[in-house]
């Protein structure tokens, strides 16, 4: 296991789900039931299998596609989101 790897990813998406919709929905159902227990064991749940997904693709589809063009397609990929939410039209 690289060690470097995995603090890099824990501290990445750590500051990428602060204050994000998830935690903020998190927060609301926490609330709402008054069972932050369950609340935290199916948001941790959910977001370690869409994790899981996320690198499992991620390596399957370094194997067909090159890294590169991977990248280009995020880099446009979060450009048009950007764009629709900025204009409103998301």
């Amino acid at each position: 296991m690289n060690l470097k790897t995995l603090f890099v990813t824990f501290g990445l998406i750590f500051l990428a789900e602060l204050g994000d919709k998830t935690q903020l929905t998190t927060m609301m159902l926490a609330a709402q039931t008054r069972s932050p227990l369950s609340v935290f064991l199916g948001a941790s749940l959910a977001l370690a299998l869409t994790s899981l997904l996320g690198a499992v693709l991620g390596g399957f589809i370094t194997n067909f596609i090159p890294v590169r063009y991977i990248h280009m397609a995020a880099g446009v990929a979060f450009i048009l989101l950007g764009t629709l939410l900025l204009t409103g039209k998301m």
